[in-house]
């Protein structure tokens, strides 16, 4: 898998640079708020993923036709948005199977031996937009392939760890939902923002991949640290924002309209 990756940090220095800088920048912005403020909108982070997840999934199923991928993209949104709570725990248990797959997995991605220097100095040439995005596609489905090897090549214990993990994650969905969701948007918006900054990096020629590859733990410790602060940070200022909500909603309640107030204060 390491392999695929180093070949992409080589190539995608000639893609054409909205294709990376483009996507690169919206997965940053689009990160931050969920890593910073996703829990506060919920149904909408819902929706949103719902309506991402059934779009890939409508687009592969049916060939890459866009009429039944914008149907399944708006049914997925819409059920992700009715059933948030199932959704939640869906999600909380797909995350931990990323992640749990991502640490066992270690020892069948590549070792550091494979690990070289290379120069970016001429790129006054560039593939063009469509050269680019189908380049993306191809590593993109060698990535897939690659991680369906790896995954059968684990051995048993380490599948049993990774059901087990995501059964307590999804459990957890369901008897600490605040929790849950505090943990999904903190990890999903950490691992937009990595995704951002690896992108923009690749077009710069820094070769990110092989930094984060060189340095697996530091940027493990990195990622950990984000996204406990992520999910701290939320769990803190949602709670004082709906309690400040909820305390004007009280107030208004309890507030008398003029035309409820008794006039018998003119008789006195």
């Amino acid at each position: 898998m390491f392999e695929i990756a180093r070949e992409l940090e080589q190539t995608a220095v000639w893609f054409r640079p909205a294709v990376l800088i483009v996507p690169g920048l919206v997965a940053v912005l689009v990160g931050l708020f969920v890593w910073l403020g996703g829990l506060g909108f919920r149904k909408v982070l819902a929706g949103i993923i719902g309506a991402i997840s059934g779009g890939v999934c409508g687009f592969f199923i049916s060939g890459r036709n866009m009429p039944p991928t914008i149907v399944s993209a708006g049914i997925t949104a819409f059920i992700a948005i009715v059933f948030e709570k199932i959704f939640i725990a869906i999600l909380a248990g797909v995350l931990a199977a990323v992640l749990g797959f991502a640490v066992l997995a270690r020892p069948y991605i590549g070792n550091e031996d494979s690990l070289n220097e290379y120069g970016t100095e001429d790129r006054t040439m560039f593939l063009d937009t469509q050269e680019s995005i189908e380049a993306a596609k191809r590593y993109i489905a060698d990535f897939a392939a690659e991680t369906r090897q790896i995954f059968s090549k684990m051995p048993i214990y380490k599948h049993a760890i990774t059901a087990a993990i995501v059964i307590v994650f999804i459990a957890a969905g369901f008897f600490q939902k605040r929790l849950t969701s505090a943990f999904c948007c903190s990890a999903l918006g950490t691992m937009l923002i990595f995704t951002g900054m690896i992108l923009l990096l690749l077009y710069k020629g820094a070769a990110p991949i092989s930094s984060i590859f060189r340095s697996q733990l530091f940027y493990t410790g990195v990622f950990g640290a984000m996204t406990a602060f992520g999910m701290a940070e939320q769990l803190l200022l949602c709670q004082r924002i709906n309690a400040k909500l909820t305390g004007h909603k009280q107030k208004n309640r309890n507030r008398k309209k003029p035309e409820e107030i008794s006039p018998s204060w003119r008789n006195k």
